[in-house]
């Protein structure tokens, strides 16, 4: 019983690791995309001479 206990235990804390390791992937991957979606609306604002940088992001 006693090794079932440590391999229960050893096993809820990689898969607690896990869990936090994609949570931060995955707001990572929101803030990338949000970044660069805003880069690209500068660009695009620039190219075409606009001021109005917001307007494009959130179309």
């Amino acid at each position: 019983m006693n090794n079932f206990a440590l391999f229960f235990n050893s096993f809820l804390s990689y898969l607690l690791l896990f869990v936090i390791i994609v949570a931060v992937a995955g707001i990572a991957m929101f803030i990338g995309i949000k970044m660069r979606k805003k880069k690209n609306a500068e660009e695009q604002a620039a190219i075409s001479g606009e001021d109005k940088v917001e307007e494009v992001i959130t179309q």
